[in-house]
């Protein structure tokens, strides 16, 4: 088999397009729960907090001296990026949650055991009278 064929094969695998369109969705849905994080949730965190704004913490290590910028390390950037990730893997659990519900179906009810044939129950009778 040519690379080219074996290659295309591959490509074209459902399971491959699928995780490819899981990508493309779940970058365009971090966007959207990014934006509802920055835009939407963090004023309101804000308000609460009394106007802190997290991404204002920092620790400097060193200050600026001439045109060398200062040395800082920024721990509120890192509360807001976690803050952030748990939103959204808050808000993708919701929807995946969401979407199993969807797709859960009632399971069958248990079928009703077939009826045995005669020479078996026949059999079955003769087997006990035989025990006696």
């Amino acid at each position: 088999m040519s690379f080219i064929k074996e290659f295309k094969e591959f490509a074209m695998r459902g399971n491959v397009i699928d995780m490819a369109v899981g990508v493309v969705i779940g970058g365009a849905f971090g966007k959207i729960v990014s934006s509802l994080v920055s835009d939407v949730i963090m004023p309101v965190v804000g308000v609460l907090t009394g106007g802190v704004n997290f991404t204002d913490f920092k620790i400097t290590l060193k200050e600026a001296v001439d045109q060398a910028p200062a040395v800082t390390i920024n721990y509120g950037n890192f509360i807001q990026t976690a803050v952030d990730f748990l939103i959204i893997a808050f808000c993708i659990f919701c929807a995946i949650k969401a979407l199993n519900s969807l797709k859960r179906k009632e399971e069958p009810a248990p079928e009703a055991p077939a009826s045995v044939p005669a020479d078996i129950e026949l059999l079955t009778q003769i087997r006990d009278l035989l025990k006696k």
